[in-house]
């Protein structure tokens, strides 16, 4: 008599059907959508990357290819300055005046970049009004990064001055700059090209539009010419801790 089979499987069979991953045709076709639409944000991100400077306006392109060609100037001119220097120092009758007086020029330059020193020439005030106090410290930095990529040879918002270590975070009712709260309005002063800082602000998508979607007005005035702006607020440098002057074979 032959023996009888059970064709039901097993317990442990049944639970690692039920464990295995069954593919259907929906988990298929969402696959396929998904590589699809990876496929396409890949070929977006590209187009996007190559196409650059052809999706910006004719007046935009004219204005950076004049920023770029002062700025070739301005380093121009940089270069012949320091070419007259050295050979004041190598090759002039009064070696040591020379020196002495290219090292108070350079102490002075450093002063102003540090922001040791009060500064004025041409320049702008930017005045931001913000009614709701809505204004976070990078609507801030990204002002400061604006007018620094226009040439902007010094800032002061409020009565800070900004230094490459100045800090800005969110405060109480305004912002933190360096510490010192500040509010609506924000007045911040710079030095530099009055053309070009004040269109280097209204570039569109720019800082300007970023400020009013977060309900924020901006107000520039040019300040040409002799009368200029001045920056008074001074900051204030303290000695390094850890960094000390590397030799030449380092």
């Amino acid at each position: 008599m032959a023996a009888v089979t059970d064709p039901r499987p097993g317990p442990w069979r049944r639970l690692w059907r039920a464990a295995s991953p069954r593919a259907t045709r929906g988990q298929v076709l969402a696959g396929v959508l998904c590589a699809a639409l990876g496929f396409g944000v890949v070929v977006q991100v590209r187009q996007t990357d190559t196409s650059g400077l052809a999706d910006l306006r004719e007046t935009d392109l004219v204005r950076i290819l004049d920023d770029t060609t002062e700025r070739g100037d301005r380093l121009a001119g940089e270069v012949q300055d320091l070419e007259a220097t050295r050979r004041e120092l190598t090759e002039g009758s009064d070696r040591a005046a020379a020196a002495e007086q290219a090292a108070a020029a350079r102490a002075q330059e450093y002063g102003l970049l540090a922001g040791t020193l009060p500064a004025h020439g041409p320049g702008i005030v930017a005045t931001i009004t913000d009614p709701g106090a809505a204004l976070r410290s990078t609507n801030l930095i990204q002002l400061v990064q604006e007018l620094r990529d226009s040439g902007a040879e010094g800032i002061q918002v409020g009565q800070t001055r900004v230094v490459a270590q100045t800090a800005f975070a969110d405060g109480s009712g305004g912002v933190l700059v360096d510490g010192r709260l500040e509010r609506s309005p924000y007045v911040v002063t710079v030095i530099g090209d009055p053309s070009t800082l004040a269109t280097a602000l209204d570039i569109p998508g720019g800082v300007r539009e970023t400020l009013r979607s977060a309900g924020a007005d901006l107000d520039v005035q040019q300040r040409p010419g002799d009368d200029g702006v001045s920056l008074t607020a001074l900051h204030a440098v303290s000695a390094p801790q850890y960094a000390r002057p590397a030799s030449p074979q380092q």
